[in-house]
């Protein structure tokens, strides 16, 4: 039987990678797992342990002061913080599903604005999909982006938007088109200080208490 695994094993690298995080998961995450959930508290120490280390966005690219590492150290970086607490494992997974988009498809202008505080640690990012009258069909979303001169306005209400309150960015799913379906929905960054921005009440969990769940809403009007 073959045991080599082929193209499935993983590089040399993503060995180091995974016991550097690991280590960091076990000496400075794991201790205040427990105290996180209990008092449903965001995992400050986790945030600044996986920063220091570089550990929190590892998927900006190095033009914008990340470290460019590739999807699967983002998933090991993941994993490995999940063995010890759940709740901080969604820094580094949601500050990768927020900036996703921006890099895949943001302008060069964007991404020079957003990305490098996320890099640096300095800032967080969260992703605005869902809504509790769509369920699981995100094309029934009723949030608006309309044209307005040389602005756009955003107008609707997100819900269990992961790390609400913690982040800076939040990339927001808003229909530009109507009666285009799915093809009508456009992404925007909206920031927490952004005039009509604002965020609900954290939802009440049964576990992960330490990443804050919560609604966002509002008009927000965007000049670019």
């Amino acid at each position: 039987m073959d045991t080599s695994f082929g193209i499935y094993r993983l590089a040399e690298e993503h060995g180091y990678v995974r016991d550097a995080v690991r280590e960091i998961a076990e000496g400075a995450i794991a201790p205040y797992a427990a105290d996180v959930d209990d008092n449903s508290r965001f995992p400050v120490e986790a945030r600044e342990a996986l920063t220091k280390a570089g550990f929190h966005a590892v998927g900006v690219p190095k033009e914008y002061d990340g470290e460019g590492a590739d999807a699967i150290t983002g998933a090991i970086v993941v994993e490995e913080v999940a063995r010890v607490c759940a709740s901080s494992s969604l820094i580094p997974a949601v500050n990768k599903l927020g900036s996703t988009p921006v890099i895949l498809s943001g302008s060069d202008e964007l991404k020079r604005e957003v990305l490098p505080p996320l890099a640096r640690g300095e800032a967080m990012f969260s992703y605005a999909l869902s809504e509790r009258e769509a369920g699981s069909d995100p094309a029934s979303m009723s949030t608006r982006a309309v044209r307005d001169g040389d602005h756009w306005v955003l107008n609707g209400t997100k819900a269990w938007i992961t790390n609400s309150g913690i982040s800076t960015y939040y990339t927001v799913m808003a229909k530009t088109d109507p009666n285009a379906g799915s093809r009508g929905i456009s992404a925007f960054v909206v920031h927490k200080d952004d005039p009509g921005f604002s965020v609900g009440t954290p939802e009440r969990k049964l576990g992960v208490k330490g990443s804050p769940t919560t609604r966002c809403s509002g008009i927000v009007q965007f000049s670019k």
